[in-house]
């Protein structure tokens, strides 16, 4: 095939779809609202739609990650959002180093788990 793809987006579901477009506008997520039950979140080139849906089984398997420039500099941002205080089921782990590179985790409101990272 010849096309060129111009990006690549999930569908991510949430259990309680206010809570969680809160939480990704304060991660720093652009958010354009397509229509009530599902949303565009984008950070510059990169994107996702949020979904008014919650199926737990999708919800505990959904990963997603993003590559960063600076891994330990993104977790202090990270900390000084204080998302953790705001959104009492979000978890923030700390960076690990692995043989491939960096990264630290967020787990939103809903559980869906995000990596950033970043490669060697």
């Amino acid at each position: 095939m010849k096309q060129t793809v111009k990006s690549i987006r999930s569908f991510i579901g949430s259990e309680n779809f206010e809570t969680s477009r809160s939480f990704y506008r304060d991660l720093g997520f652009e958010e354009i609202v397509i229509d009530p039950k599902m949303s565009l979140f984008r950070w510059n080139d990169a994107g996702f739609y949020l979904q008014d849906a919650y199926v737990k089984d999708w919800i505990d398997n959904t990963m997603v990650f993003i590559e960063v420039d600076n891994t330990d500099e993104f977790f202090q941002q990270l900390l000084s959002l204080n998302l953790t205080e705001k959104y009492n089921t979000a978890k923030i782990s700390p960076v690990r180093t692995m043989p491939w590179g960096k990264e630290c985790f967020v787990h939103d409101p809903s559980g869906v788990l995000w990596h950033f990272g970043e490669f060697f």
